[in-house]
Formats: structure tokens, C-alpha cells, sequence
């Protein structure tokens, strides 16, 4: 197991970030254990983030922490995603259509100003921060606490990673983003909840092609 430094500075989302991705992809199998320490010691910071970002991937369902054994790998397979994104696909833009009548003023503007930062910046974990806050926003109006919390559960952390997995994801988002948005403004909302089931849909299929293609490659190199 070999794992990519993290930088100093944002310690806990990068630690996270770093092993989600490192799972999604394969590099870390099911049934493995992830030992604190050595994973410190390769991404060269100390056992506490380490082990905030366990705790988090447990509640997200990609490990489980078990007494007196520490954290092994869940077993996370393509059909665990196509699950999770149908119920994406049906969930957030139902959310959405609660959320746009009420979203003020002030949300809309911000959703521009993010948008218009998210097309100016190259940086990929500012760009992932961005993306979650107009994602954030955008259903933000539902004031349901049961569909927040069921997305929340639902998600598993994966969809915030999509920008480091997929290749020219941040460039398909921000068109989709710029359709959406307009939608939004205009208060159209059916066309607003349908571009949103389309956005969820499309990052779905480019999921599963890059991680049946991981799978492929290194089945080629067994």
C-alpha cells in the first residue's frame, strides 16, 4: 500500500480525501486493514487526522473500525454505486424542487459567485470545496431535515471526490453547472430538476467507466 503525501496545511479533508480515493480506485482492498501508524508515517502527518478520517469513511460506509482489530476495508463494488447514484438521481432533484421557491435573493447570487470561481480556478481541492458549498446551496431551501440527513447517508462521500477520479469532470460540471443555474435564476423548475437528475446521471456513467477500466488494468497486471 502506497499512499501520496498530504499537504500540511488542510490535513483532515486531505487524509480523507487521499484514502476514499485510494478505495474507489482499488489500491485499497476489501477485507485490508489500515493500520494508524502506517498510514501516518506514508502521508507524513500524525495519527490524529488519520484517525479523524477513519472515523469519517466508517460513517460514510468504506471501512469499518472493529475493537481490538482497527480499520479494515469495506467491500465496495459497482453495484454499491449504481445504487447509491439511482437513488441520487430520484432524491436530490426532488429535494431541489422544494428548495428552488425558497431559495432568496442573496442564494442566487452566491451560486453565481461560486459558479464564476469554480470556471477561474485550476485547483483541484478548491474546486471540490466549491462544488460541495453550490451543491449545498442549491438545496438549501428544503427545510426537510429527513431528506438532508438521507442524503447525507446516502452519498458516501464519493460524489465530493468525482473531480479527482474523473477525468475532465471539473470542465462537464461546470458546463452542467451554467444550465442549472439558469434554470434556477429563471425559476424554471422542472427544467432545473431535470438538468440536476442529468448531472447526477452523467458523473455516474463516468464513474463506472473509469473504475471498470482500474479493474480491467489491473487484472492485466496480475
Amino acid at each position: 500500500m502506497k499512499l501520496q503525501m498530504a499537504p500540511r496545511e488542510v490535513l483532515p479533508n486531505s487524509v480523507t480525501t487521499i484514502i476514499r480515493q485510494a478505495i474507489l480506485k482499488g489500491d485499497l482492498k476489501p477485507g485490508e486493514h489500515l493500520v494508524q501508524a502506517e498510514l501516518a508515517e506514508q502521508l507524513g502527518v500524525s495519527r490524529m487526522p488519520v484517525r479523524e478520517a477513519l472515523k469519517t469513511l466508517e460513517m460514510e460506509g468504506l471501512i469499518l473500525l472493529q475493537p481490538h482489530k482497527g480499520a479494515v476495508v469495506r467491500s465496495f463494488t459497482i453495484d454499491d454505486i449504481d445504487e447509491i447514484y439511482e437513488i441520487r438521481t430520484m432524491l436530490e432533484p426532488f429535494t431541489l424542487k422544494k428548495s428552488i421557491p425558497k431559495l432568496t435573493s442573496e442564494n442566487l447570487k452566491e451560486l453565481k459567485t461560486l459558479h464564476e470561481k469554480m470556471l477561474k480556478t485550476t485547483n483541484q481541492e478548491e474546486y471540490v470545496e466549491l462544488n460541495r458549498t453550490f451543491h449545498d446551496i442549491t438545496l438549501s431551501g428544503c427545510e426537510s431535515k429527513r431528506l438532508h440527513d438521507l442524503m447525507s447517508r446516502i452519498s458516501h462521500g464519493i460524489a465530493k471526490d468525482t473531480p479527482y477520479v474523473i477525468p475532465d469532470q471539473i470542465e462537464k460540471s461546470n458546463k452542467e453547472h451554467a444550465v442549472i443555474l439558469k434554470a434556477i435564476i429563471a425559476g424554471d423548475i422542472e427544467k432545473a430538476c431535470d438538468e440536476y437528475a442529468d448531472h447526477i446521471s452523467r458523473t455516474h456513467d463516468d464513474l463506472i467507466t473509469v473504475l471498470k477500466k482500474n479493474q480491467e488494468n489491473e487484472q492485466n497486471n496480475q
